[in-house]
Formats: C-alpha cells, structure tokens, sequence
C-alpha cells in the first residue's frame, strides 16, 4: 500500500511554476527524501500534501483518502517555519497541542515526559518555550510533531540549526518509527543526510522530478567509474593499463578512474597478476555526486 500519492501536481504563483505535473508513489514503511536545492519546489509539495494549498491541476491521495480532512488524525506535519507558544512551559505546549491532535488527558499524561524524555529534553519540562536554545525548540517542535505517533510523518528540513549529535538523535528517532511501519517524508537540501538515512529518494529541481527511485538504485544507475584499492608492491604501473583514465593518492590507497568502457573486473585481473590486493571496492557515488552531475555545482549546498 501507498501512504501518498501524488498523480500529476502542478502549481503556479503568478508566472512562476512551482512544480509541475509531479507523479510519486510512497509505499507505507518508508522513508523518502524530498531533495533539491532551495527553491525547488519541495516546500510547496508538502504543503500540497497536507492541504495548505491546493494544486492547480492533478490529486492527492492521502493513506488511503482523496482530502486530509480524512486523515489529519493520522499524520504528523513540522513545517518550516516553526511556531510554538513562547511564554508557555515546554511540558504544557505539549499536551496542548497532543490535545489539539485528540490525545486524551490520560494519554497526554503518559505521552508528554516519554517525548520529552526521548529528544532528551526531560530537564525543561517546566521551562518557558522562550527559554530553549534554538535546537531545544527544534527537538520541540519534532515531539509537536509526533506526540499522536501518527502513521505518517511530512517534516520540512527538519535538521535545520541542529548540531550533529542532536540531529543523530532525530534521525535515531526516525529510523525507529520506520522500524514500526509507520512512513516518514522528509525535505533537505543536504545531500549526506538524505543519504544516511532514506529508503526512497525524490530529486526536484524547479518543479520537476530529476529522480525519483530507491537510493540503490539510483547509485546503481550512475556508476562512478572508480575503483579504491589498497595493494601490496610497486603501484607506478597501473596508470598505464589500457582501461585506466587516471589515478590518485588517496588515505592508504589509491583511487583509479576507468576509461568509459573500463571493467572493474579486467583491472583486478590485471593487479594480482603483479600486486598483493589487500582491498578493491568498486566506488558508490554519492548522492552529492549525483546531484553535481544532474543539476550543476552551482546548485549544491550539501556540507
């Protein structure tokens, strides 16, 4: 089953277009990025999807249903920009807006130091929101988010001003919700996050989808053409083998590029002939890579 789909999307604000007849299915259990560079089209998407604004053209289905009005109970939204009520305490906010999301007073009770205790915020539970840090209210505003343990989370660049240990800590979250069967969208524009962490990848740039497939086999698709190998002997010979186009120092190794019709597998054969192999790992491109390639340099803003 689909947790979303969207058939043919399309919106304009004015003459620009914002994202155009976009098509994608997200299988229930998953984590799918929503990737691109700022002003790509991401955060309208989302906002499509949780009905904020409609589409020009196309629908949306919502597990299961054609409007979120069948749904809301059901899913989790942290927008872009946050907003939580300054001058109350964290814990209060909290069970306010697990009111708001149906939980009961009973629930609330059991929920609000469990969330607070699990993106390690249990010691501001009496604070005033206004006295958080930045990634405090961030952590926050990801436990607004989840307190109903919805089937569906839509979060919009949610590791944005988090340091790496507290980012670690959501995407820990993260994953374990996906262990549940719950779905999980979120959107960056930071390639190595998306990396670590997603089952599916959307690639949009200017409102249209560039990719949109499992990540291995988007790595699979674009192939570096590269081979990390670590070797015993004199190495000064490879750069003249017939299928090698250049090599490079790189850690204890080497990193060798093949010519465009090179085999990882006629380079092997070449190397023990003469060297002890101690490592051959035929290069994964990164997503960073694949974005560079597809969309430009200018254009990247991975970290």
């Amino acid at each position: 089953m689909d947790a979303v789909i969207l058939n043919g999307i399309s919106k304009s604000f004015g003459d620009v277009r914002a994202v155009g007849n976009l098509s994608v299915r997200v299988p229930q259990g998953s984590i799918y990025g929503f990737l691109g560079p700022n002003g790509a089209g991401k955060t309208t998407t989302l906002r499509m999807i949780m009905d904020i604004i409609r589409p020009d053209s196309g629908h949306i289905e919502l597990l299961g249903n054609r409007s979120i009005k069948n749904a809301r109970g059901r899913v989790g939204y942290m927008p872009e920009e946050r907003g939580l009520y300054r001058k109350m305490t964290v814990a209060n906010v909290l069970a306010y807006f697990g009111a708001i999301k149906g939980l009961s007073s009973r629930e609330a009770a059991e929920r609000v130091p469990r969330w607070l205790s699990r993106v390690k915020l249990g010691e501001t539970a009496g604070k005033k929101v206004e006295e958080l840090s930045r990634g405090m209210h961030q952590k926050l505003q990801f436990a607004v988010t989840a307190i109903n343990e919805p089937e569906l989370l839509i979060l919009d660049e949610p590791f944005s001003g988090l340091d790496p240990l507290n980012t670690d800590l959501l995407k820990s979250i993260i994953l374990e919700m996906r262990d549940e069967g719950k779905t999980v969208i979120f959107s960056t524009h930071v390639m190595h996050e998306a990396e670590r962490l997603c089952d599916f990848i959307l690639l949009i740039n200017k409102g249209q989808a560039i990719l949109d497939d499992r990540l291995t086999g988007i790595q699979a698709r674009y192939k570096s053409g590269a081979v990390r190998l670590e070797a015993e002997g004199d190495t000064g010979f490879i750069e003249r083998l017939p299928m090698v186009a250049a090599v490079k120092p790189e850690d204890k190794g080497l990193e060798v590029s093949l010519t465009g019709g090179g085999d990882p597998q006629e380079l092997l054969r070449a190397l023990v002939d003469r060297l002890r192999v101690n490592r051959f790992e035929v290069k994964v491109p990164s997503l960073h890579e694949i974005f560079v390639k597809l969309i430009g340099s200018d254009n990247a803003e991975d970290s």
